[in-house]
């Protein structure tokens, strides 16, 4: 993470530091939640969380969130947040980067099992 708390954080450069896809990096963290970059490309699993909502931030690229009901479309600077306990799907055609915010050792899937490991830089 960054060296020092006054250190500001270049997203970007956060960004470049790795390719894979669906897999969130910590880059800070904010009152029990971590702050995350991640890249994404593709079609993610269907899940929920039962416990907290789920935040999507586009920093670049474009983003649907498929619910049950509804598809939400984003793009650069749009944001949406998933009420907790909603099934949804995240989609990107192309690459997006994405800034999520979540409550520190939430499961990106929903389920511990099948989360991707949780790695910060």
């Amino acid at each position: 993470m960054n060296d020092s708390p006054e250190e500001a954080i270049d997203l970007g450069r956060k960004l470049a530091t790795f390719s894979e896809h669906w897999q969130p990096r910590t880059i800070a963290t904010f009152n029990g939640h971590d702050i995350m970059v991640v890249k994404v490309k593709g079609e993610f699993v269907w899940h929920s969380h039962d416990d907290t909502d789920d935040l999507f931030l586009v920093l670049h690229g474009n983003l649907r969130i498929e619910l049950e009901d509804r598809t939400v479309r984003l793009g650069p600077g749009q944001l949406f947040v998933v009420p907790r306990g909603a099934a949804h799907r995240p989609v990107a055609d192309e690459e997006a980067h994405l800034l999520l915010i979540e409550p520190t050792g939430t499961p990106n899937t929903g389920d511990p099992a099948t989360a991707a490991t949780r790695r910060t830089i």
